[in-house]
């Protein structure tokens, strides 16, 4: 009876220490990222991002291979945001001070969706104040479209008010992606998370690459 008991308690340890090195492997997926990781995406990592070609604040054109040179927090929005965009980027530019604090260095870039105001000094302007190693982007309507649909973000011009054609506000998504070298999109980021969480995250993704 008590070699029954004994060979009973040794296969449970045994198939527990199975299970556990089986969830373990399991959930990594062959994953370098997964316990940074927040939620799932649809369709996976790799249908976000890609190659962009657009203007930076001195005039130049510029590709990803250019801008996204570190580790980046990639926001698409616009200057005559009334609230949304102000805040989403001073929350970005919050984290990224905590993270070089912490000796990690983070890109905040803000990529305009309504070229026809935002042009390459208003765009240098804007994001030099909100942040020093800010790096902010425009281009031609086409290319902030291509761009936009790489990142799979969402944007509408809506009429003028009283028929001023100067004075239009834009509807968008409000995500910012994180990207890395090598890479590229590895996580999205809500309205609603503080800066301190997101640091918190991108410090995760930085130790693990």
């Amino acid at each position: 009876m008590v070699r029954i008991v004994a060979a009973v308690a040794a296969f449970v340890a045994i198939f527990a220490l199975a299970g556990m090195w089986y969830v373990s492997r399991g959930n990594g997926d062959g994953d370098q990222f997964s316990q940074c990781r927040q939620g799932q995406v649809a369709g996976g990592t790799s249908a976000i991002g890609g190659p962009f070609e657009l203007v930076n604040g001195a005039g130049e054109t510029v590709t990803d291979k250019d801008v996204l040179t570190e580790p980046s927090l990639v926001y698409f929005g616009y200057t005559f945001c009334p609230d949304v965009c102000p805040l989403d980027n001073t929350r970005n530019a919050e984290a990224v001070d905590i993270l070089e604090a912490d000796g990690k260095i983070v890109t905040p870039v803000f990529i305009t969706i309504d070229p026809e105001r935002d042009t390459p000094e208003v765009m240098s302007d804007y994001s030099g104040y909100l942040h020093e190693r800010m790096i902010g982007l425009t281009g031609s309507p086409e290319q902030v479209k291509a761009a936009s649909q790489a990142y799979r973000t969402y944007y509408k011009k809506q009429p003028a008010e009283d028929g001023d054609e100067e004075f239009y506000l834009v509807d968008h998504s409000t995500f910012t992606y994180l990207t890395l070298p090598e890479h590229g999109f590895v996580e999205y980021f809500r309205r609603d998370v503080s800066p301190e969480k997101m640091a918190e995250t991108v410090a995760c993704f930085v130790d693990n690459m």
